[in-house]
């Protein structure tokens, strides 16, 4: 899928992948979510439902079970996330306080705990649902006692009202996976994350990488090359939801650059792979099953009738040719990290 994977991945949730709403729309994602459990501008991502929607219209019961699945899926990449985020802070630096921004049903969010044991975590999200899940995942997890909820819209939770009441900081690792693209004025975003920190304090956020990849070039339905032309839509998708945000401020997506200008140092990036080979278990080809149901919702009106049929049939729970059954599904993404330091 696009390298935005907002549909995708949605695995943002926590990643993953988070909810940055301030759009107005329900998940990134996602979603304003960024839910970045999974991947994907959500896994990851984001949550990337549909940018029309608001909290109110999504069932966020079947969303946050969903976004754990991408965000259990990504397990792999979470943890060596989390151990990379480790390397950064100098000798001696323990982290006390993380913030897990646009946190999903809290997978990322017991990944950091369970890092970071000397860390209280602070999972924020905009769907109250999602932080209900993130707590009861959290005590079957035993984490309970260091993890906690904050219920905030992005970006004007982060620094709290004129006197600064509210705001969420300070903390020592603050951690966004595909919520920041939801937000109108990144820079101003990754600004605000950046105010947050503590002096020595490291800002991560997960945005870009690759498009998700899950069946070959051809299929032996419908015309070869399905996902080229899904991950084209798809980018012309998430240019028009970028231009209808709110305060919607175009920039290059140099992230490291962006960072810098927020006031970090030592900015940096790295980009972890997730490589689930065929045949794929049932947990994984339910992941993209559901997945595959959503774009096909989304880019209805955009699909030929051509690759509408095929999508149908790979959506077809009993076909040989669908994602449930056939041997050659697979899940391959890339994941990229981008860091900076505030100076001490």
């Amino acid at each position: 899928m696009s390298a935005h994977n907002d549909t995708a991945d949605d695995s943002a949730h926590g990643d993953g992948q988070g909810q940055a709403q301030g759009e107005g729309h329900g998940h990134g994602g996602g979603h304003g979510h960024g839910h970045g459990d999974g991947h994907g501008h959500g896994d990851g991502h984001g949550h990337g439902e549909g940018r029309g929607h608001h909290h109110g219209d999504l069932d966020w019961e079947a969303m946050a079970a969903h976004l754990e699945t991408s965000g259990e899926l990504q397990l792999p990449v979470l943890r060596q996330t989390a151990a990379r985020l480790g390397q950064l802070f100098a000798p001696g630096h323990k982290a006390r306080r993380v913030l897990d921004i646009g946190s999903g049903p809290g997978v990322m969010t017991g990944v950091l705990a369970e890092a970071f044991t000397d860390a209280d975590v602070v999972a924020v999200d905009g769907a109250p649902a999602l932080l209900d899940y993130t707590l009861a995942r959290a005590e079957k997890l035993g984490l309970g006692a260091r993890v906690s909820v904050r219920h905030a819209e992005l970006p004007d939770g982060l620094d709290g009202d004129e006197q600064g009441e509210g705001s969420l900081g300070p903390a020592d690792l603050v951690w966004s996976s595909k919520a920041v693209h939801h937000l109108g004025d990144q820079q101003g975003a990754l600004d605000a994350l950046a105010r947050v920190l503590g002096p020595g304090g490291v800002l991560a956020v997960a945005e870009g990488g690759l498009p998700m990849r899950w069946l070959p070039r051809d299929i032996g339905i419908g015309r070869p090359g399905l996902q080229a032309r899904l991950d084209a839509l798809q980018e012309d998708w998430f240019e028009v939801m970028r231009t209808e945000l709110p305060g919607s401020a175009a920039v290059v997506e140099d992230w490291p650059a962006m960072l810098r200008r927020a006031g970090l140092t030592r900015t940096g990036s790295f980009t972890l792979l997730l490589d689930l080979p065929a045949p794929l278990d049932e947990p994984a080809r339910t992941f993209l099953h559901t997945q595959l149901t959503r774009l096909r919702e989304m880019m209805a009106e955009s699909l030929g009738a051509e690759d509408r049929a095929t999508i149908d049939v790979l959506l077809d729970p009993e076909a040989p040719e669908g994602i449930m059954r056939r041997p050659d599904a697979f899940l391959l993404t890339a994941t990229t990290v981008h860091t900076g330091i505030r100076p001490a």
